[in-house]
């Protein structure tokens, strides 16, 4: 059985970058947001829940999800988030388990999650390592990598789990801060 290594942390903290690291040293990741994109285009089940949500926009006409009016949606409020989590969050953790025990006989897999505590992914690994930025230096990230406004960008991370609470339950933090080599910080992370 391998160890499944959980990695987390607050939007714009850094942890894809910490996810690719974790990659190049030979450890294969599973990416639960692009998983989750995937299974949201892909899985009969997810689209006809989606449809029924938030109405047949969901999809184009092609069928190819509707990113933006999905957003749009998510991020309008906690109930609206929790009810999309509700339905993609249980097929991306049976998706998971798939694909980590195609791979039980590596000694390390890892997933990469954003929302690994809110998910109750912390469940499916055994060690997890949280990916931490200062606010400021997060809401810059956003800013500059999802091309949106200072107040989008502190409205996003004011949904998410408080930095103190992932911090507190990790086993390991990784400060990503532009100050701190992350090599001997991953490789922390994946030591058996």
């Amino acid at each position: 059985m391998s160890l499944r290594v959980g990695i987390t942390g607050g939007i714009g903290s850094g942890k894809s970058v910490v996810a690719r690291i974790i990659t190049l040293m030979g450890v294969p990741v599973y990416n639960c947001d692009a998983e989750a994109h995937r299974l949201m285009a892909e899985d009969p089940t997810i689209r006809r829940s989606l449809i029924d949500l938030i109405g047949a926009d969901a999809y184009h006409a092609d069928g190819r999800l509707n990113k933006p009016v999905i957003a749009a949606y998510l991020f309008a409020s906690a109930d609206h988030a929790a009810r999309i989590n509700a339905i993609v969050h249980p097929r991306v953790r049976a998706d998971f388990a798939r694909w980590a025990d195609e791979r039980r006989g590596l000694p390390v897999v890892a997933m990469e999650s954003a929302l690994l505590f809110e998910a109750g992914f912390e469940n499916e690994v055994d060690r997890i390592v949280e990916v931490y930025a200062p606010a400021e230096l997060r809401v810059e990230r956003i800013m500059a990598r999802d091309h949106i406004s200072r107040a989008d960008a502190l409205r996003r991370m004011a949904g998410q789990m408080d930095e103190d609470e992932k911090r507190s339950r990790a086993h390991l933090v990784i400060h990503n801060d532009g100050t701190s080599a992350l090599m001997p910080l991953c490789e922390q992370a994946i030591v058996l």
